[in-house]
Parts: structure tokens; sequence; C-alpha cells
């Protein structure tokens, strides 16, 4: 799962928790069940990547506005549900909107798609919503929707699903430089390989572990060299174990709705080495519990990352404040904040 899923599973379970009721719709995929209970929520599945967008609506006039629902959230990951539309004044909505797509468009959709995403679909649709009180994880894409014309725009920070380590624990004996995340090219995983490149030869015995799966993941391999290895299909206490081992987290992405990966290693006493871009710049605090890159300069990340590997006292510092940061995130802190939003928008704005 990626971080929009986990916030969405984590805060939704710990809303049954505290009494409520939840229903999540969402797509289908092979094998699943249409519909079933997990963690306490609701769980309702029809459509695939395009057609859920249908079956929401269908699913809300036919079924949903019959079971009376307070409250309706609608999760933008680029392509709307277009709820405010279909629903009343009697029915309180807010908008989950984890980042915008922008850059995403020129990695992940063909010509002249991505043109026409980046500069006229995203805003089009997300103009709609401007006046609907909306959730972010990041002030990096609060201030992207404020830029929008959007109102009321919200941060509710991210959580963590395991306890912070109490000390920086043992790192490997040689220089590890870690990726976690989804192989696609909007992460840029090709920059932590193009960049460790340069590294290993500042550090012959150093190895690049990468964590994960997707697409690019092919094309990854054939461009690794010496050094680099793939792991993928691992449990999270197997993959948190790779990732406290490791000296450096290196997270390339073109842009993040915040960093849950990084905030992860933290609590494992493992700093970052990122880009400066939206979400990244947030989650990563420069020259406090990590370093930030010139955004799509290769050279200047193998620069930072090598500034951690050779400079034993920066990265010990780096990792002890990384540790202490990440103890501020609990996703019951998220889930009690989304709530007091809620509250806040319902007994306040009359939509």
């Amino acid at each position: 799962m990626g971080g929009a899923e986990v916030f969405t599973r984590e805060v939704a379970k710990r809303w049954v928790q505290r009494g409520h009721e939840v229903t999540l719709f969402t797509s289908e995929f092979p094998g699943c069940r249409r519909e079933e209970i997990l963690e306490g929520v609701n769980v309702v599945r029809r459509g695939g990547r395009f057609s859920v967008y249908l079956w929401a609506r269908r699913f809300y006039r036919q079924r949903f506005l019959k079971e009376g629902f307070d409250v309706v959230v609608d999760e933008i990951n680029t392509l709307p549900f277009f709820m405010p539309s279909l629903m009343g004044n009697s029915v309180k909505i807010a908008a989950l909107i984890h980042q915008l797509a922008r850059e995403y468009w020129f990695y992940e959709t063909p010509f002249p798609v991505s043109h026409l995403g980046y500069r006229f679909l995203e805003d089009r649709w997300l103009r709609q919503y401007v006046d609907v009180p909306t959730i972010t994880v990041s002030e990096s894409t609060r201030q992207d929707l404020l830029a929008l014309g959007f109102k009321r725009v919200f941060v509710v920070t991210e959580g963590l699903s395991f306890k912070p380590w109490s000390r920086v624990p043992k790192k490997e004996s040689f220089p590890v430089t870690v990726y976690v995340g989804r192989l696609k090219k909007a992460k840029r995983p090709d920059h932590a390989i193009r960049a460790f490149d340069i590294v290993r030869e500042k550090f012959p015995r150093a190895e690049l572990w990468i964590i994960g799966d997707g697409s690019f993941k092919d094309d990854l391999k054939k461009m690794a060299g010496e050094g680099v290895s793939f792991f993928d299909d691992l449990s999270n206490t197997q993959r948190r174990n790779l990732l406290k081992k490791a000296w450096v987290l290196i997270n390339p992405s073109v842009r993040e709705g915040f960093g849950l990966n990084v905030v992860e290693a933290n609590a494992l006493g493992t700093p970052c080495v990122a880009y400066d871009v939206a979400g990244l710049r947030d989650s990563v605090k420069d020259n406090e519990t990590g370093l930030l890159a010139d955004s799509g300069s290769v050279g200047d990340l193998a620069s930072k990352i090598c500034s951690v590997l050779e400079d034993g006292s920066l990265r010990l510092g780096l990792s002890r404040r990384a540790l202490d940061y990440s103890r501020q995130f609990s996703w019951s802190k998220a889930s009690e904040a989304f709530l007091r939003v809620l509250d806040e928008c319902h007994s306040s704005v009359e939509l």
C-alpha cells in the first residue's frame, strides 16, 4: 500500500474503535470480496481503476443515501469522485487530498494526455472543490491548494504503525543506502541507482538495497550495477529489519504527499537524503533529520549521500534527531485531528 492507502486504513479503523460506523467504497481487484468487514470498517468494492467513479455515484444514489451517512469524505487521488455535485445540503462533505499530481502527469501518462492533465485537467477538476473543507497531510500541498483558490484547508499529519526505537540501532558494518517505495517512474528510483553509481566510486564496499515492486522494476534491474540488490514481497518486520540496518534512506521522488517512508525510516534511526520537492521538504528537516538535494540533480543527490556516509558525526547526529522527530507521529493523533476538523467544519460551515 502507498501512503494514501495506509493513511485511510489507519484513520478509518480508529474511528471505528471510537464507536463510529465507517464504510469505505473502493475499487475491486482479482479475487476480492465485493463486501466485507475489515478491522471494523465496512468495505464495499465495485469497478476498476476508472469505472469505480461511476459505481460510487450509483451506489450513493441507490444505497448510501438511504443509509443516512452523516459525513462523506471524498478522497481524491488525481481524479475526484465529484461527490459535491451529487449531494444536497443534508450531508456534510469533506475532501481528502494527499498531494497534487502535477509533475506525475509527465512521468506516468503519455503525450498529449500528460500536457492536457498538467495544464488543464487537474486544475479544472480541483476547482470544483474550492468551497469544500479539505484535509491534506502537508503544508506543501496546503499551499498548492490555497493557490488554486481553496478556502479552508487543514493539515493532518501522517502517523506511525509501530513504536520508534528507544535509541539508534546498530547499523551494517559497511555503507548501506536504501530505497523504499513503489518502483514507478514518478518516484525516480532510477535516480537512486544513478546516484549510487557515483557514490560507489568513493565507497567501493557500499550497497544499495531497493525495497519495493512496480512496473519500473525490470528497467531498473537492467540499469543496476554491482552492489545493488532488489527486495520485494517482504513482511513489515522484514522490511523494517533492513531499514534499521541502513545508513541512509534515499527518496528521489518528483513530489510526495508527505513521505511516510521517511518517518518510518526515522523511527528506525535512519536519516533520509531526498530531493527538495513538495512533501519531502515537509517530512525531511534539512540538516536536522536528513539532507535535501536539488530536485533532479543526481550529482547533488550523490554528493549529499556521500556527506552522510563519510562523516560519522554528521550521520549519528542526523540519526538521533530523526529518531526524536519520529516520536511525534501517531495514527491515533491523526485520527483525532481528522475528527476535530470534521466537527469544526460541521458546526461552522453550511454546505
